[in-house]
């Protein structure tokens, strides 16, 4: 049986399509743009911080929060959540003592949506 990589894998010509590489290439953005499109998706390339980003999906939650619902320490939420913070995918807001974490706009909400409906498709 054929997969669909052996299917798309090369083309058996040389013709440059030249028209339509100079329309792609107007269009393209600028290279940082793309640098800062990557490390979007480094930051959210990690299990751990997938789940916190689908338990900020469904709720605003505190390090305490996050750290009982995966079963990890305080320490190594923080770290995460920094590192989301970073990538501005993830605010917080200080309540007291409390700081509480949410997803940081409805973007980031569609991003994370988007990329669960784009798996269960795959998965059909």
């Amino acid at each position: 049986m054929i997969n669909k990589l052996q299917l798309i894998d090369r083309c058996d010509c040389d013709v440059i399509h030249e028209e339509v590489v100079n329309k792609v290439r107007e269009k393209m953005p600028q290279e940082e743009t793309f640098y800062d499109l990557s490390d979007l998706f480094k930051a959210i390339g990690d299990s751990t911080r997938i789940k916190i980003l689908w338990a900020l999906d469904e709720n605003e939650l505190c390090v305490c929060d996050i750290a009982y619902l995966l079963n990890m320490t305080q320490s190594a939420i923080s770290h995460q959540l920094r590192v989301l913070k970073q990538a501005e995918l993830v605010k917080s807001r200080r309540e007291g003592k409390i700081v509480f974490y949410s997803l940081a706009d409805e973007h980031v909400k569609q991003i994370f949506d988007q990329g669960l409906i784009h798996i269960s498709e795959e998965s059909k």
